[in-house]
C-alpha cells in the first residue's frame, strides 16, 4: 500500500478515520470559541458535527490525505456563514416572466406598502368593530370590498387558493361525491394536485367524460342522491385545443338547480378585469362566474389580481357563512399584514381608469414596446460607455404573464442580449445570480439575455448596469458576493 500524505503504509483506512477530530476538540479551538458570540452555540454545535460526518463519508472505500484541523475549521465556517445568510433579498428580474412564482408572484402596488406600513407601524382594528368596541371576525370589512367589485352576495380571504378549495370541499362535500371532469384534474406548482386535495378533504372525487371531450350528460348521468357538488376548475395554466369540448359555467349551473345541487368554480388565477383590452386571450372574470350564478367562486390573489399571497372565496352566503363556521378555517385565515396588503389592491381596482398606472402586473403587460426599446437602446450607449469591451445587442423576443396564468400568450418585447466571453453563459449568469441585489436572467443559446419588461424601474435598470461593469472590470466585482 502506497503512503497517502503523512500516513504510512502500515495505517489503515479505519486508522485515518480515527484520526478526524472529535466534535469536542473543534469546539474547544480558539478559532470557534471565538464565533460564539456572532452564532448561537447550538448552530456551532450541529455545523461541526454537518462538516465532520461529510469528511467521513468522504474517506469512506478510498483512503486520502486528511485535511488539517485549519482546514475543518475553515469549512465549519463557510458553512456557518452559508447558513447565516438571509433566505429573503431583493431581486431584479429580468427573466421576462411577470408573474413570477419562484421570485414572489406579482410585485405589490405602492399603496399596498403604505398601507402595511401603516398598519403594521402599530397596533390596527384587525378583530375589532371600531363602530361598537366589540370584537368582530377577521378580515369582515373586506368583505363589502370584494362584494361590491365582483356582484356576489359574500366573501372570504383565507391564505391561499388551495386552501379556498380544501376549506371549500371539506365543508359542502365532506363524505359526499363532488362531480367534476376529467380534463380538470390539474396540477399546478409545488405538485398541488386536485384528485389529492380533494381526497384530504374527505370528498370522494366523480370523474366524469375524458380528457378531452365532456358534456353536459355526462355530469347529469353522475349525478346520485350522494351528490354534493358539482365543480368546474379553470385550466388556468395550460391549454387544450382541436378535438375538445367542455361544459359551460351557465350550463352547469342550470343542471345544478335542476337537481338542488350547488356549482363551484375554481378559477385560479383570479382576474378582475378582461385582459383582452390588453391584447391577451379573454380570461374568465370571477364577475363572469358570479353572473352566471356559481354558488362558490375561488381564486388566487397574487396572480392576475396583482396582491399579496391569498385565497377569496366569493358566493351565495348560505355556502361562505357554512365555511366561515367551519373549525380549519382558523387554521387558514390570512395574517394583518396580507389583509393590509390585499384591502389596499383591491381599492385600486374601484378607479379601472388609472388601474394601469398603479398596478404593477398590468403596468408591465401593457407597457408600449417602443418605451422597452427606448430603454434597451439607452442601456446599450451607456455599458459602450462604460465597459467597451462588452459585446450587447438589442434583440427581438416575447415576454409571458407566468405564475400559472393565461399559458401561451406572449408580449413582444425587446432583449438585451450580451455576449458573456471571455466568461461561458452560465458563469456570466451566475455572477448576476450571486450580486447584491441578485439579477436573475435567462441563456438561450450561449448568449444572456435581459428582458426589461419586468425590470421595475429605472433605479433597477442601472443596478444591472453597474454589476455586468463589474463583471467585466473586476471579476465578480463590488457588490458581488463570492
Amino acid at each position: 500500500m502506497k503512503k497517502v500524505g503523512k500516513f504510512e503504509d502500515e495505517h489503515s483506512e479505519s486508522k485515518i478515520l480515527r484520526n478526524i477530530p472529535s466534535v469536542h476538540e473543534l469546539l474547544e479551538s480558539q478559532e470557534l470559541t471565538h464565533l460564539y458570540g456572532t452564532y448561537p452555540r447550538t448552530l456551532v454545535v450541529s455545523t461541526v458535527r454537518e462538516v465532520l460526518e461529510g469528511l467521513r463519508e468522504q474517506l469512506k472505500g478510498a483512503i486520502h490525505e486528511l485535511p488539517l484541523p485549519d482546514a475543518i475549521v475553515s469549512q465549519v465556517k463557510a458553512r456557518l456563514i452559508e447558513k447565516a445568510s438571509l433566505p429573503f433579498q431583493r431581486v431584479i428580474n429580468a427573466t421576462g416572466v411577470i408573474i413570477h412564482t419562484c421570485l414572489g408572484r406579482s410585485p405589490l402596488p405602492v399603496r399596498a406598502l403604505e398601507n402595511v406600513r401603516d398598519l403594521a407601524s402599530g397596533y390596527c382594528s384587525l378583530e375589532i368593530d371600531l363602530s361598537t368596541g366589540k370584537r368582530a371576525p377577521r378580515g369582515e370589512y373586506l368583505e363589502a370590498l370584494i362584494c361590491s367589485l365582483t356582484g356576489a352576495e359574500a366573501a372570504m380571504v383565507v391564505n391561499n387558493n388551495a386552501a379556498t378549495v380544501l376549506l371549500a370541499l371539506d365543508t359542502l362535500a365532506r363524505g359526499k361525491e363532488v362531480i367534476v371532469s376529467r380534463s380538470q384534474l390539474v396540477e399546478i406548482g409545488g405538485s398541488f394536485r386536485m384528485p389529492e386535495v380533494m381526497e384530504k378533504s374527505g370528498a370522494i372525487l366523480r370523474e366524469v367524460g375524458t380528457t378531452n371531450k365532456t358534456y353536459l350528460s355526462d355530469y347529469k348521468e353522475a349525478i346520485t342522491p350522494n351528490t354534493a357538488l358539482l365543480l368546474l376548475v379553470h385550466p388556468s395554466n395550460f391549454r387544450m385545443v382541436g378535438f375538445t369540448a367542455t361544459v359551460s359555467a351557465q350550463e352547469l349551473v342550470a343542471l345544478g338547480r335542476e337537481h338542488g345541487l350547488p356549482v363551484m368554480y375554481d378559477l385560479g388565477s383570479g382576474a378582475l378585469i378582461d385582459f383582452a383590452a390588453y391584447g391577451l386571450s379573454h380570461e374568465p372574470t370571477v364577475q363572469e362566474s358570479v353572473e352566471a350564478g356559481v354558488g362558490i367562486t375561488t381564486f388566487s390573489t397574487d396572480k392576475l389580481l396583482g396582491g399579496p399571497q391569498g385565497g377569496l372565496i366569493v358566493g351565495k352566503k348560505e355556502f361562505v357563512n357554512l365555511m366561515k363556521k367551519n373549525p380549519i378555517a382558523r387554521a387558514l385565515r390570512t395574517g394583518k399584514l396580507s389583509l393590509a396588503a390585499l384591502e389596499a389592491t383591491l381599492r385600486l381596482y374601484m378607479d379601472k381608469e388609472n388601474l394601469q398606472e398603479t398596478l404593477p402586473i398590468l403596468e408591465m403587460i401593457a407597457r408600449p414596446l417602443g418605451e422597452t426599446e427606448r430603454q434597451c437602446k439607452e442601456f446599450v450607449e451607456e455599458l459602450s460607455r462604460r465597459a467597451p469591451a462588452v459585446e450587447v445587442s438589442i434583440e427581438e423576443g416575447f415576454s409571458t404573464i407566468g405564475g400559472g396564468s393565461l399559458p401561451g400568450e406572449e408580449i413582444p418585447t425587446r432583449l438585451l442580449s450580451i455576449n458573456p466571453r471571455p466568461h461561458s453563459a452560465q458563469e456570466l449568469a451566475d455572477m448576476l445570480r450571486l450580486n447584491a441585489p441578485s439579477i436573475l436572467g435567462r441563456i438561450e443559446k450561449d448568449r444572456v439575455l435581459l428582458d426589461l419588461r419586468t425590470v421595475r424601474n429605472k433605479e433597477e435598470i442601472w443596478e444591472i448596469l453597474s454589476a455586468l461593469v463589474s463583471c467585466y472590470t473586476r471579476g465578480q466585482g463590488t457588490g458581488v458576493r463570492g
